[in-house]
């Protein structure tokens, strides 16, 4: 099992170390810049070259149905699940292979409007309810794969 960390822009990266301390997972904290992380056998920097997608395809080519990701990403969650990997969002709301369509749609929509010239509104601010369901939704997510076995 390991957790990886589509790191640009990821508010909850302490959390993960928090409870990838707890039960001794590894960390793979992916960005294409340096991101400070803590010196932790369990913890390791990945500096992918910078360029659209290129920390997405690294976290997909590696991702398994024994890995969680914790992304924003609508598209990199999809190829996760395709992997079987669990996949995050930072308020700890799960990508599923049920959900992940309607996301796809939303994001396209999205983009639409946006090329129209369309100001659409970014996400709500980070609260702490959030950071604690985050939190949780981890916890979660590494017992369950512990009892896949």
């Amino acid at each position: 099992m390991r957790i990886f960390i589509d790191a640009d822009a990821c508010p909850v990266k302490e959390e993960v170390y928090k409870v990838a301390r707890r039960y001794a997972v590894p960390v793979s904290v992916v960005a294409n810049a340096w991101i400070n992380t803590p010196r932790e056998p369990l913890i390791e920097s990945i500096v992918v070259d910078a360029g659209p997608d290129v920390a997405d395809d690294w976290i997909a080519e590696r991702a398994t149905a024994q890995d969680i990701v914790v992304t924003q990403d609508i598209p990199l969650a999809d190829r996760c699940l395709k992997a079987g990997a669990i996949v995050l969002n930072s308020k700890g709301v799960p990508f599923t292979e049920g959900s992940i369509g309607m996301a796809l749609a939303g994001r396209a929509i999205g983009e639409h409007l946006r090329s129209m010239g369309e100001i659409t509104r970014g996400p709500a601010p980070y609260s702490a309810r959030d950071r604690s369901q985050f939190l949780q939704a981890l916890d979660q997510a590494v017992n369950r794969i512990r009892r896949r076995g």
